[in-house]
């Protein structure tokens, strides 16, 4: 089997090109798999989008399967659900799985990197799982316990999975914290209560910051209670964060620890692979409720005009995902 397959490339700043390159035949242990959906990571492909990777984080930024160099051009993303087309000794055909592999129509796999979907799981909801990872690394850094009082200030993908996380262990309050009041709804369906910086509430057990904004930073250290735990689980690629660490910082002894997905949080490390983590994530993801984190789908021959104003925020997006015909 041969054929060309068609994958997103970031080419250039602000610039998304389709490019198409030539599959070879499925040997061994890889499997031939065709896309369902992907979704875009919208905080770090904006990032790349804009071409702000900085040159000290190129090594760590690489994703899995990304092919290029940053900062272009560069075959980038990690959140793919495809259907295997023919059986393999460890998976049948028609089975869907996850990878974390980028927005491209067809692939190539070996079957240790693809991660098996429930039959009742939609493909455009299963495309979270890798912000749903993200999400529960940062409950375990976090070390969320029953009955404390939590915000988390940027309600965007990783945000609200974090909540919706939170909220679901006992006796726990969670408010997610945004500058946008049309995030009310999404919080409001998520069992969280919603606050404007302004009227976020004080005296937090545990603060999880996840706007990557300098603004939402020192928001997450203004409503920290005393000695609580600051969770810093957003990436500011080369922008420059400037802290205000006057006024309680140092009295209230607070802690700011950094989260980041890349390894398992240390609590779990021991015990945990990041496969089993993967397959929790998506075990977390059969609650119709999580459909309101995603927008209407783009067709993948679409994305190169419709994505850039979902990258430059120009549209009120979450999670966007892209669909294959």
């Amino acid at each position: 089997m041969s054929e060309i397959a068609r994958a997103l490339w970031y080419t250039a700043p602000q610039t998304i090109e389709i490019r198409e390159e030539k599959l070879s035949k499925s040997t061994g242990n890889r499997v031939y798999l065709k896309t369902h959906a992907s979704a875009v990571s919208r905080g770090t492909e904006a990032i790349i989008f804009r071409g702000d990777v900085p040159v000290s984080e190129r090594a760590r930024m690489l994703a899995p399967f990304q092919e290029g160099t940053f900062p272009f051009p560069v075959k980038y993303g990690y959140a793919n659900v495809s259907e295997v087309i023919e059986t393999t000794a460890d998976l049948e055909a028609g089975q869907r799985v996850f990878s974390l592999f980028p927005h491209q129509c067809s692939f190539l796999l070996p079957a240790d990197a693809l991660y098996p979907i429930p039959a009742d799981l939609p493909s455009t909801r299963a495309t979270l799982a890798a912000n749903m990872e993200t999400a529960l690394n940062i409950v375990w850094d976090a070390g969320v316990l029953p009955c404390a009082r939590i915000a988390v200030v940027g309600a965007g993908t990783v945000g609200a999975l974090v909540g919706y996380l939170c909220a679901r262990t006992p006796g726990v309050q969670v408010t997610l914290v945004d500058v946008n009041p049309k995030r009310q709804d999404i919080t409001d369906a998520l069992s969280c209560a919603f606050a404007l910086p302004e009227d976020a509430p004080r005296n937090q057990d545990v603060v999880v910051h996840c706007s990557a904004s300098e603004a939402g930073l020192n928001t997450a250290l203004r409503v920290a209670g005393k000695e609580a735990r600051i969770v810093e689980a957003s990436w500011f690629g080369s922008q420059a964060s400037g802290l205000y660490l006057g006024g309680g910082f140092h009295s209230q002894r607070l802690s700011l620890v950094s989260s980041q997905v890349g390894q398992v949080a240390p609590v779990m490390r021991p015990r945990w692979t990041h496969r089993r983590r993967m397959e929790a994530a998506i075990s977390l993801l059969q609650d119709d409720v999580l459909d309101i984190l995603l927008a209407a789908p783009i067709e993948f021959e679409d994305a190169p005009q419709s994505l850039g104003d979902v990258l430059s925020g120009k549209r009120d997006t979450l999670c966007q995902p892209i669909v294959y015909s």
